[in-house]
């Protein structure tokens, strides 16, 4: 191969270091925005990006220009990463509510150990909702932020989001009722 003043250039080898900084700063940007538009989460997408070039470097025997650009190569890399952080997300069980969260849902007065035994309860109830319920839930109702901003952080309208509070909040209502335990 040889550059545009026509001397040889030595083909691209991710073991050296070097040419890894080069292909860092060459596509690490592009990696990243097409992370986060898969993915609309900016941590996962940085993360994704360095996984990429980890793999990358690891693998770097794999890479043949004679079949794609190096661009290419390292695109595909990505797309596999993201399957793989959307396979591992799934997979992981719901997230615990925040015990000063559900302090908040239970409310002030009563018994103590009323509130708490309700705050288990609750917990159990948001973990058999769909993450997107559940999360709308929390977010809104629970720690009381504004609809269009939550709806902007987790990428969706705001008809969505309050679609998911609506029925999250009826779907609540009969697990707690089916558990026996009134809100």
């Amino acid at each position: 191969m040889s550059d545009a003043a026509g001397t040889a250039r030595a083909p691209v080898d991710l073991r050296r270091v070097e040419d890894l900084e080069t292909a860092y700063r060459t596509h690490a940007g592009e990696l990243e925005r097409f992370a986060l538009r898969q993915l609309r989460d900016p941590g996962a997408a940085a993360d994704v990006v360095q996984e990429v070039f980890v793999r990358a470097w690891r693998h770097a025997e794999r890479y043949d220009a004679g079949i794609a650009s190096l661009r290419v190569w390292l695109f595909t890399i990505a797309k596999n990463v993201v399957v793989d952080h959307v396979r591992h997300a799934r997979s992981r069980p719901g997230t615990p509510t925040a015990p000063a969260d559900l302090a908040l849902v239970v409310g002030q007065g009563g018994d103590f150990s009323d509130d708490l035994v309700t705050a288990w309860f609750l917990e159990e109830a948001l973990t058999r909702l769909g993450d997107d319920q559940r999360s709308a839930i929390v977010e809104t109702s629970v720690r009381g932020r504004p609809y269009a901003e939550v709806a902007a952080e987790q990428g969706v309208p705001v008809g969505t989001l309050r679609s998911r509070v609506f029925y999250g909040l009826r779907t609540l209502r009969r697990i707690m009722d089916d558990m026996g335990v009134p809100l």
